[in-house]
């Protein structure tokens, strides 16, 4: 009876205590090309204790830029991280300046008493030499394990708290993805347990060069990149960096893509095994039902669509598409959720829980959090804003050096997956009447790509030139509205819900001038 009355008090204070979360982020993990499917661990663990949502998106397909987007809440226009380049303000002096002091893990930490704890990748340039090094600790953060610069699983350097660690290549001590998981353990053992907890665990997995752990070298032997409608085939109608592609591909580049597809699903196998033995552990401390879990990636990937070999960073669905799947108190197990979702979304709704105000923020998403407890008759949106400025080099690229100036990440073969114009701007709407996406390029040509995904799912056919004029016309006035928006005016109706307001005054009548601008927003 003295136990029990001595235990008590510690176990009421943590019955009352604000809930704790976790996030898992992936990096280049797709949901299109099957990218869930090794994670049945996860799937039992998180999404069938929890909700899925089925229409997840980043606002741009590409690392950085998205990562930015998860830590601030708001769209590339306006924390201006727009590549993986520190010119492109990856990881800048500018962004440490600017936009780490208002992560939404620095107003956990300061505002809302919360212990943050980090491991994994950040920012691709993170731990650069003109940026401070591994010697910067961003704000926000009570516990920082950072890995140097891009995804690695061997021979790479950790910031632990600021200190260079050198890892090597040992695989009971040097694996990145255990070395997370092994972490993140720890700190479930000898944090606080007077105040709540935050932990972001960013895995390399499945990020090249797709090194598997030894015991997973011999999984999915018989799997290979999905054959859908749109592999391998020319990419008639749109932009003229997807019809530079060849087609049919090489075979030697479909095997090389179907390798690629194969170690990704076997370094996902060690991300299973994480999320395992994260759960178990705050299950095994009585943490696990006042604990959010959420799963996603930063962006998704592509393997033989529209005969590119490998990458990401393009307009369409399995490149912009994520999974994303949370579980925790007051969430009904084994839901999906079709609603409109974006990586912008994590910030306020993390906030949300925390009990932040979020009128306090300059945040661009929306909070999740009604969503998650499934509250009725809630108003969402029903479009966002998919936004890139392309990589490319004055010079040419050395793999392909006749291709001229301004191709970047190309293949033996001289298919490039970049280029300085491949900068582009879209409005992805969801609506009960429409699954349309608009897209704008900032070229010469100021090309124009429209797809009906309720007709068209795997975006073959181009539709620009035949889809009813108004539509174009207003989709061309929502994108300029978004592309300058910030804050609440990012929240504002959709073309097509019942709240919109179209002004053709209002239009320029020079479409060059509204994508100039667009470039203009991201220098």
């Amino acid at each position: 009876l003295l136990l029990l009355l001595l235990l008590s008090p510690a176990r009421a204070v943590r019955q009352a205590r604000r809930p704790n979360v976790v996030l898992i982020l992936t990096d280049d993990q797709d949901v299109c090309l099957g990218g869930m499917t090794p994670l049945k661990k996860t799937n039992a663990l998180i999404a069938q204790m929890g909700i899925t949502f089925v229409n997840a998106y980043v606002p741009s397909a590409l690392c950085c830029p998205s990562r930015a987007s998860i830590l601030t809440g708001k769209y590339p226009h306006n924390h201006h991280v727009v590549n993986n380049t520190l010119e492109g303000n990856c990881s800048s002096k500018l962004w440490q300046k600017i936009q780490e002091p208002y992560t939404f893990p620095a107003l956990l930490k300061a505002m809302c008493g919360y212990q943050t704890f980090f491991a994994g990748k950040y920012l691709n340039e993170y731990g650069a030499e003109d940026a401070g090094g591994v010697g910067h600790v961003p704000p926000g953060w009570s516990f920082w394990y950072a890995l140097e610069k891009n995804s690695k699983y061997y021979n790479y350097t950790l910031s632990v708290n600021g200190k260079a660690r050198r890892h090597g290549e040992n695989y009971s001590v040097d694996y990145l993805t255990d070395v997370l998981a092994n972490m993140s353990l720890d700190f479930l053992e000898y944090k606080s347990n007077f105040e709540p907890f935050f932990m972001m665990i960013a895995t390399p997995a499945p990020h090249s060069p797709w090194t598997p752990a030894p015991q997973y070298t011999k999984s999915f032997q018989n799997v290979s990149a999905p054959r859908n409608s749109n592999f391998n085939i020319h990419g008639k109608n749109k932009h003229w960096l997807i019809r530079q592609a060849k087609t049919p591909m090489s075979n030697s580049s479909i095997q090389f893509l179907d390798d690629a597809y194969r170690k990704r699903w076997q370094t996902l196998l060690s991300v299973d095994d994480l999320v395992e033995k994260l759960v178990k552990k705050l299950e095994v401390n009585g943490e696990l039902d006042n604990t959010y879990i959420f799963y996603t990636s930063d962006n998704g990937f592509h393997t033989g669509q529209f005969s590119l070999p490998i990458d990401k960073r393009q307009l369409y669905e399995f490149d912009i598409k994520v999974p994303l799947l949370v579980r925790g108190p007051g969430i009904k197990p084994n839901q999906t959720n079709k609603m409109l979702v974006a990586n912008i979304d994590l910030g306020p709704t993390i906030l949300d829980i925390a009990g932040y105000d979020l009128n306090k923020t300059q945040m661009d998403g929306m909070s999740l959090l009604p969503l998650l407890r499934g509250d009725k008759n809630v108003t969402w949106r029903s479009d966002f804003l998919v936004e890139y400025q392309g990589e490319g080099y004055n010079g040419s690229d050395p793999t392909c050096p006749g291709l001229g100036p301004g191709v970047t990440h190309c293949f033996p073969d001289c298919v490039c997956e970049d280029s300085y114009n491949n900068t582009y701007a879209c409005v992805r709407t969801l609506s009960a009447s429409w699954d349309l996406q608009y897209c704008e390029f900032d070229d010469r040509e100021v090309f124009v790509e429209v797809y009906n995904l309720t007709a068209d799912p795997h975006q073959i056919n181009n539709i620009a030139k035949t889809i009813d004029q108004e539509i174009l016309e207003k989709m061309n006035y929502r994108l300029m509205m978004l592309q300058s928006c910030s804050g609440a005016t990012c929240r504002t109706p959709g073309v097509f819900d019942p709240g919109y307001r179209f002004d053709p005054r209002l239009m320029f009548s020079n479409h060059g001038l509204r994508a100039r601008r667009f470039s203009a927003q991201f220098l």
